[in-house]
């Protein structure tokens, strides 16, 4: 029997679109003589379906339509149930609608490439393609990836951040801190939102508190970043574990203003959505051999310091006046999955998912020789149990 790959994505997020346009990219590409491939479409209200209608994205001008045809579907949060069941049970036979073996995430932004669904998958024990929950929370939450790569010397420009909470009870405060650490002008980001959503730039006060209120709309969390004014943008792809990793070649994005933005990104320079392959770009950048390597080499620790795994994308920023690199921002879910990336490093779309499987399948394997409990019951020892008020008889 072939391998079954469950592809989740949509979800609830700002990037539900592009998650849609990512995964029938993904779905499409992976090889069907040696794999199955289930479709796993989580609505904007949380709810899950299958059938075969979700693998045409056509299909999605008319969700209500499309989710007509399908089935709505769950897993149990139960160790070792591997099973995608019914919503609506039959009278007859199996609530059962078939059963995963291996799990491929394409869920971008909040509530998907966070760590949220990394932990429901973690629970039912699936081996899965990419980050854990950890390293997906840690990568997806830019004032946290900020810090851990700080503590390991990875450089990132100067920051600041708050809550939403402080920014209403200490603005004067926050602004003065702001003024005296970074200085204008400032870029202005949600913590955890990706695809360029929320995204502002202040290059006075005024334009500082109106970017804030922009952003807390988005984030309880709001980082303000040091504007590298005459910068490059360079992305670089990470395939593999932390223990076991390779870089990509680099792009260089093309972008329409001052910052890269979600139309940049996704729609090409046409009226359609067509995923991150679409937006205009260098491949390879354009730089000295150095200056390449030496982005490869913070890509690759940034994904080594943040214990990623799977496919990643970092992207950095070159300040053009001292030619000095800082690590922007990681990817833990990159949109369409930088598969553009590694067809030009030498790796086809089919070789990046059969990729992904392998690396899912080695991280159970290697999980499996690892101690989680212990067989003795202290309850079976009799005597005193401490931190109880009473004792076992």
């Amino acid at each position: 029997m072939k391998t079954n790959i469950g592809v989740f994505f949509g979800g609830r997020s700002t990037e539900h679109e592009i998650s849609v346009i990512s995964a029938s990219q993904a779905m499409h590409a992976i090889n069907r003589e040696k794999y199955d491939v289930t479709p796993i479409y989580i609505s904007k209200q949380g709810k899950w379906y299958t059938g075969e209608a979700l693998f045409d994205v056509a299909n999605y001008r008319d969700v209500p339509a499309l989710l007509a045809k399908c089935e709505e579907v769950y897993m149990r949060p139960i160790y070792d149930d591997y099973n995608l069941y019914k919503t609506k049970k039959s009278l007859f036979g199996s609530n059962v609608f078939t059963k995963l073996d291996v799990v491929i995430p394409v869920l971008h932004g909040s509530n998907g490439e966070d760590g949220i669904f990394e932990g429901v998958l973690e629970s039912t024990g699936i081996p899965f393609a990419g980050c854990n929950t950890l390293s997906s929370a840690n990568g997806m939450d830019k004032i946290t990836m900020k810090m851990i790569l700080q503590a390991c010397d990875v450089p990132v420009v100067d920051y600041v951040w708050f809550t939403d909470k402080q920014w209403f009870s200490q603005r004067e405060q926050l602004i003065a801190k702001l003024e005296e650490k970074i200085g204008y002008p400032v870029i202005v980001k949600p913590a955890n939102l990706g695809s360029s959503v929320g995204i502002g730039r202040a290059i006075d006060r005024s334009q500082l508190i109106e970017k804030v209120d922009e952003a807390e709309k988005y984030s309880t969390r709001i980082i303000v970043e040091h504007m590298v004014e005459e910068l490059q943008e360079i992305n670089c792809s990470v395939l593999g574990d932390c223990d076991d990793f390779q870089p990509s070649v680099c792009e260089e994005p093309i972008k329409s203003g001052e910052i890269l933005s979600y139309e940049d990104k996704y729609m090409g320079g046409t009226k359609g959505v067509k995923g991150m392959q679409a937006s205009q770009k260098r491949i390879p950048a354009e730089l000295p051999d150095d200056e390449t390597k030496r982005i490869q080499f913070l890509a690759c620790e940034t994904f080594r310091v943040l214990s990623c795994h799977g496919v990643s994308r970092v992207d950095v920023i070159i300040d053009k006046t001292t030619r000095n690199i800082y690590v922007n921002e990681i990817n833990t879910i990159p949109g369409s999955l930088s598969f553009y990336l590694w067809e030009a490093t030498g790796l086809s779309f089919d070789k990046l998912m059969d990729k992904l499987v392998q690396l899912a399948l080695k991280r159970k394997r290697e999980s499996a020789m690892k101690t989680v409990s212990y067989d003795q019951n202290i309850f079976s020892l009799g005597g005193g149990v401490k931190g109880t008020k009473g004792k076992l008889k």
